[in-house]
């Protein structure tokens, strides 16, 4: 389908886009890689009538040791995600779930930010946000900056906290530096979206479990991290997996074969994880 009409507007700074999302408000949609929104205005689930092209920016595009975390600028690519020393060494989570996000063409032109900012509960990188309980700085022209926590960012299907005026400049990972991990997606093909997906992060207090495709919003499987908390072993944990969830059912699964799966993928992912 062709997108309806609309204005472009090719920002040659972050000042510059964050003066065009005041102006036009809600009217207005980012686009750096493109790959969320282009779709989504070619099935009319968005129409701007402003796109403001960020893609450009490579100020937003970075990866540095804050300390006791990782900062990463919006538009990095996920390719640069995915072969980060940094990442690797301190959030080796989200650099192996990076590998899993579409192909390499996708991954050399998408970005962080946009991915976390689209807040699609099938996608990979807003569980991990959650699972690793990693924060967004969100920017407007008017308000400045404000840190965003995952856990506050995904509000309903496709929406997220963000105010239309503001704009994701930063992701901010904790570091977890030996700590055991793991990913699990299960999918038709390997560019496809996830039917499930597990984000499992062992803490030095317990773990943090975060769950694709199970809700209408990417989501922390907080039964199963209560059952660790409790005493539960992996495999006990697992079958709480789909205890306040609301999958959907669709072309790829059924409501009962996705909350197997959540169960079956928990399971696999805590084991790999060395979470007991």
């Amino acid at each position: 389908m062709i997108p309806v009409a609309f204005d472009y507007v090719r920002a040659g700074s972050a000042e510059e886009a964050l003066a065009s999302l005041g102006e036009h408000g809600d009217e207005a949609k980012l686009m750096a890689g493109g790959h969320s929104l282009l779709p989504m205005m070619k099935l009319r689930l968005a129409y701007p009538s402003v796109v403001v092209d960020i893609a450009r920016l490579n100020d937003l595009s970075y990866i540095t040791d804050a300390g006791d975390h990782l900062a990463i600028g919006a538009l990095t690519r996920h390719r640069d995600v995915e072969i980060s020393d940094l990442v690797k060494e301190h959030a080796p989570l989200l650099a192996h779930a990076t590998t899993h996000v579409g192909d390499p063409q996708v991954r050399h032109r998408g970005t962080l930010g946009g991915s976390v900012a689209h807040a699609d509960a099938a996608g990979d990188h807003p569980s991990v946000l959650l699972a690793m309980a990693g924060s967004v700085v969100a920017t407007s022209a008017s308000g400045g900056e404000r840190v965003i926590e995952g856990a506050d960012l995904f509000t309903g299907f496709l929406e997220s906290s963000l105010e239309p005026t503001e704009m994701i400049t930063e992701v901010r990972i904790p570091k977890y530096t030996g700590q055991g991990w793991n990913f699990q997606k299960f999918n038709r093909r390997a560019q496809d979206w996830a039917i499930v997906g597990v984000s499992a992060q062992q803490t030095n207090g317990g773990a943090q479990v975060a769950l694709v495709n199970m809700h209408p919003t990417p989501i922390r499987a907080t039964a199963v991290e209560e059952a660790l908390a409790g005493g539960a072993s992996a495999a006990e944990a697992a079958e709480q997996a789909a205890v306040g969830m609301e999958p959907s059912s669709d072309l790829n699964a059924s409501v009962d074969y996705r909350n197997h799966l959540a169960r079956v993928l928990t399971r696999r992912a805590l084991q790999e994880a060395g979470i007991s």
